[in-house]
């Protein structure tokens, strides 16, 4: 039953500790109980295109491209991506803004209402009022984030019209299997039979490619049906009938641009080197690369898997930084030593924080999986970490937050 009016929550922060505390466990991977709930919502995107991304790194910035891209060409879009940095309202965007909290507010009384007896996770609460959001905002496009693998993800309840798949690389192994044949498998179950889907992976495991014969699914692969090339200045994409050169480095890792242009491109949004440009210097995303302070110099990225630094690694050397201070917090449950691996050649100090409760990594565990050759600072928060980076901080050097979308939440508050 729902609960007592006497204790129905009002405000947004109350539903949000609401949700939290309806059921045990924060991931609970499986269809059945949602499948219920969803049914009850009745939800027609029959006149929407559905868009179901997943990926290990990529989902957010492939999602934002493609939201920019409807937005200049006068399509209605909605996008609803996971977790949110300092704003639950962040989840959901509908033509490029948040939505009012009094509006997250009536959506969580109405699933309260038609769940029942139904337990649901944080995560499944959420994705059902995302959905009874956008059934009535009525868009042309629906692009969906799937919060964890694919196959089982609440998300995945939703049948697309195009499954997107960005890169595959080792995260979540306690939940995906720790071999990228396993979470590309998972990855997989976001495919329908006979549908359409783009892949971004540049070498995707073969239970991808597997699957994706299997069910006679009309893919593009990356490298194969659409391709991206590189230089100092800047980089070209082609597929088939297209070849657009000089486009301008992105704020956005290249390689997904070039899933992002292959998505837009299967909207029928006409592709040419002005609107490509427009799109490589105007998609942003915070928490990726996000530049807080000039002086001094200070950038924030949610990067917290291999995948993710050895991409922010790259951007780091673009900076020409005398030195860096790596201000650092991180979940126990990371392949925190491969994680950090690729920020060990840079000079610099590293100012790390413990995150606090379960899954929080405390410093000194961080602390050991550096080089002992490395200058460290350790802390019990991040907040006195990244204060310490501030006093440290010389002219011609640069600080680094990054770790966790704890951590980038933890200095974006201050």
């Amino acid at each position: 039953m729902s609960h007592p009016n006497s204790n129905k929550p009002v405000s947004l922060d109350d539903w949000l500790c609401y949700i939290e505390q309806l059921h045990p466990a924060n991931i609970e991977l499986g269809l059945e109980r949602l499948n219920t709930v969803y049914q009850a919502l009745n939800c027609d995107f029959n006149q929407s295109k559905v868009i179901t991304v997943a990926g290990t790194n990529g989902k957010g910035t492939t999602c934002a491209m493609v939201e920019q891209a409807c937005l200049r060409a006068n399509k209605t879009v909605a996008v609803y991506s996971s977790p949110h940095i300092v704003d639950y309202r962040e989840r959901l965007r509908i033509n490029g803004e948040m939505l009012q909290a009094d509006q997250h507010c009536e959506a969580f009384r109405a699933i309260d209402e038609l769940r029942g007896d139904v337990e649901l996770t944080y995560f499944e609460f959420a994705t059902l009022a995302a959905l009874w959001l956008i059934q009535r905002n009525h868009v042309d496009v629906i692009l969906l984030e799937i919060g964890l693998g694919g196959r089982l993800d609440a998300v995945n309840i939703v049948d697309n019209d195009l499954a997107v798949i960005t890169t595959i690389d080792l995260d979540h192994q306690d939940w995906l299997g720790d071999t990228r044949e396993l979470i590309g498998a998972e990855k997989a179950g976001i495919f329908r039979e006979k549908g359409d889907a783009v892949v971004g992976d540049l070498g995707p495991p073969q239970s991808v490619i597997a699957r994706a014969t299997e069910l006679k699914v009309n893919a593009l692969w990356q490298s194969k049906d659409f391709s991206y090339a590189e230089d100092a200045s800047g980089w070209a994409w082609s597929k088939a009938d297209l070849d657009i050169s000089d486009l301008p480095k992105c704020h956005i890792p290249t390689q997904n641009a070039s899933t992002a242009f292959a998505v837009i491109n299967w909207l029928g949004i006409p592709l040419n080197q002005d609107f490509m440009k427009e799109l490589c210097e105007g998609t942003r995303l915070p928490g990726r690369m996000q530049q807080i302070s000039q002086q001094p110099t200070v950038y924030v990225d949610v990067a917290h898997n291999p995948q993710a630094t050895q991409y922010l690694a790259s951007r780091i050397e673009e900076l020409n930084a005398n030195s860096i201070h790596f201000v650092c917090g991180m979940l126990k449950d990371k392949d925190i030593d491969n994680t950090l691996l690729p920020m060990r050649k840079f000079s610099g100090t590293w100012h790390v924080g413990t995150i606090g409760g379960p899954r929080g990594a405390t410093s000194s565990h961080v602390v050991s999986q550096l080089d002992s050759q490395q200058k460290v600072l350790e802390y019990g928060s991040v907040i006195e970490a990244y204060q310490s980076a501030l006093s440290h901080v010389q002219q011609d050097e640069a600080i680094i937050v990054f770790g966790s979308f704890l951590t980038v939440a933890d200095v974006l508050s201050l």
